[in-house]
């Protein structure tokens, strides 16, 4: 029966492990000295080897005759008997489907007996952030005292979602993105041994395409030696779904150029051939990203995402055009994105954002960032309740002091998006910000909540922090938070009177 590479070839011990030696290096001496601990947590990005770990761990510490470096000999029966998945004293739960209080009480009452053949009974809790609410106190109060013959090994990729308290009991190992030169050099030596005629060419884009996960590069090539025949850039190109490099540059040169006929030709063609909208504005934005960091002069060549071949080319757009114009490219480039997820006709608005690019003497859509309304300088209205949410960690930046322009504040464009990723993180809180707006201005961010039970959440420091870490990850900035609630009788359409009535009355509070 025929099995897929990233199952085939998926490390068996930890001298298999690649771009992870400070992880695996800890691990060998703690096995070594026999010292390892009762609890880890392994969390990083898909395919980056922390079930892989795991399963090393779990077999290490229980191998019969484990060799001079810590790793499993592989031959015993304890170890052939993990490979197989045959040992009842190594369990691997998937948190995705077994998420419920039962499972983990399940779990908790088969700690209460020895392992069978083993020396250790080992808990592989896969995807741990899934748990519900129930699941994780039942989870806890078998991790305060473990018996010493029970091991856990918790696998994430979503620490932010493990609570403080799971955390803190165990020893944390966070693994990296896996280095696009240590990916295609381990795909050119598995397609040696599997007699598959990969080029390097097509070793590296396939390492670029994978994002740094390992498990990504193997199923792509999986697929790419499906098709037969020798496997090359472009093929791995058209298997992919990806446009073809050529088709990149031949874009940017156009808008670098001011021809957004040849912009649109060459978008309308690769549009021909199936390929996705969404995914042509993140390869542009990516080569935008590469020509922003050459012209920036970073010294950094590692930064960049491009294949040696293509840094000549990236080297000559860049020296046509302004750092100042390609932020501001980059910047037209993200709101198109932005919409492209909202609307249907993708081709529509990223034809919309070419146009834009080639031609910059277009004015851009006036619903993308509206202003809010004039200063009011005399308000004759009450001031609503305003509250500063508390700050940990505080923000580097320091807050300005004085008058605040309105001129400053801006509105959040992609507040909805944020706060659809917010409610994952924490619905609780998420739920009184139903029908909010935000805005920015300097180094500030403030939010108009209609829910006053909001103000009174935003109190608590681990909702302030969520809430602060979610609004880092769209909008790359560590803001000061502000809020203000309007009152009950109030209408959403007064939502840019209440913004500035917030600023004229220096929002009400100070900082912390």
């Amino acid at each position: 029966m025929y099995q897929a590479l990233y199952r085939k070839w998926r490390p068996r011990s930890f001298e298999d492990v690649i771009s992870q030696s400070h992880i695996t290096t800890a691990l060998r001496n703690q096995l070594i000295e026999n010292r390892t601990a009762h609890a880890y947590l392994f969390t990083g990005s898909r395919g980056t080897g922390k079930t892989t770990c795991a399963r090393i761990l779990a077999k290490a510490v229980n191998c019969l005759h484990p060799g001079e470096n810590g790793d499993p000999c592989l031959t015993c029966e304890i170890c052939q008997d993990a490979e197989r998945g045959a040992l009842s004293d190594i369990v691997e739960i998937d948190a995705a489907s077994n998420n419920s209080v039962e499972d983990i009480r399940d779990l908790r009452e088969g700690t209460v007996y020895l392992p069978e053949r083993c020396r250790y009974k080992v808990y592989i809790i896969d995807e741990v952030h899934m748990l519900s609410p129930s699941a994780w106190g039942a989870l806890l109060k078998v991790m305060e005292e473990p018996p010493e013959y029970v091991k856990f090994i918790l696998a994430t990729t979503e620490v932010h979602k493990v609570p403080a308290t799971i955390i803190s009991r165990c020893q944390r190992y966070d693994f990296h993105r896996i280095r696009t030169a240590d990916i295609a050099d381990r795909l050119s030596v598995i397609a040696e041994n599997e007699q598959l005629d990969l080029t390097p060419e097509a070793a590296r884009l396939i390492a670029h395409l994978s994002d740094g996960g390992m498990r990504d590069a193997l199923s792509l090539l999986d697929q790419c030696a499906s098709i037969g025949g020798e496997i090359t850039a472009e093929s791995v190109s058209r298997t992919a779904g990806v446009a073809g490099r050529d088709s990149i540059f031949s874009i940017l040169a156009a808008i670098q150029t001011r021809d957004p006929a040849k912009a649109l030709e060459v978008t309308g063609a690769l549009y021909d051939q199936s390929k996705d909208m969404v995914r042509l504005c993140d390869e542009l934005l990516e080569q935008l990203r590469n020509i922003m960091l050459f012209k920036a002069q970073s010294g950094q060549p590692e930064l960049l995402t491009c294949l040696p071949d293509e840094v000549p080319r990236i080297k000559s757009l860049a020296s046509g055009v302004t750092l100042e114009t390609i932020l501001s490219q980059i910047a037209l480039l993200q709101d198109c994105r932005e919409r492209m997820q909202r609307n249907p006709g993708k081709r529509v608005e990223l034809e919309m954002a070419l146009l834009q690019l080639a031609s910059p003497q277009l004015s851009a859509p006036q619903s993308v960032q509206p202003s809010p309304p004039p200063v009011q300088t005399a308000p004759t209205a009450p001031q609503p309740q305003s509250e500063q949410i508390p700050k940990e960690p505080v923000s580097a930046a320091s807050e300005e002091q004085g008058h605040v322009q309105t001129a400053d504040f801006q509105k959040v464009s992609n507040w909805n998006e944020i706060l659809a990723e917010f409610t994952k993180v924490n619905p609780a809180v998420s739920a009184s910000l139903a029908a909010s707006e935000a805005y920015v201005g300097g180094n500030t961010i403030l939010i108009v909540a209609e829910n006053r039970f909001f103000l009174t959440l935003l109190k608590n420091k681990d909702h302030a922090l969520s809430l602060r870490n979610t609004i880092k990850q769209y909008l790359g900035a560590d803001y000061n938070i502000r809020a203000k609630c309007t009152a009950s009788e109030q209408k959403e359409s007064k939502a840019q009177a209440l913004l500035q009535k917030a600023i004229d009355s220096h929002l009400d509070t100070a900082p912390e």
